[in-house]
């Protein structure tokens, strides 16, 4: 299992903690040192049967709002490389298994994963 995770999101550190519980050590990918390119990022969509970025963006974080990234006019490409440029739009924490993808919110969404 990958895991997008934040240390420093409380919510991201709960999951860590719950998959581990649970007797997984993900693959800790700390998307804020090691941002995700676009191409990483378009495979996370399809494993997250998301068909518009905004729906794995932080849309309540104020850069969005200063990015203008409601603007519907944007297309996928454009909303994929802002992730990209600024990872802390990613939502987070996301895992990713063989059995799909879910965005950790709430942390307990990760044991889908699991099942």
């Amino acid at each position: 299992m990958r895991y997008y995770h934040n240390p420093r999101c409380s919510k991201s550190r709960e999951g860590l903690k719950l998959l581990q519980a649970h007797g997984v050590e993900p693959e800790v990918i700390q998307y804020l040192k090691t941002p995700p390119g676009t191409d990483e990022l378009a495979s996370l969509m399809e494993r997250l049967d998301i068909h518009d970025p905004r729906g794995m963006m932080r849309r309540k974080e104020k850069l969005y709002k200063e990015l203008a990234l409601d603007d519907p006019g944007l297309d996928r490409e454009t909303l994929l490389q802002a992730i990209a440029e600024h990872p802390r739009l990613l939502e987070r924490p996301i895992g990713v298994s063989d059995r799909g993808a879910v965005i950790g919110r709430p942390p307990e969404r990760l044991l889908e994963l699991l099942a």
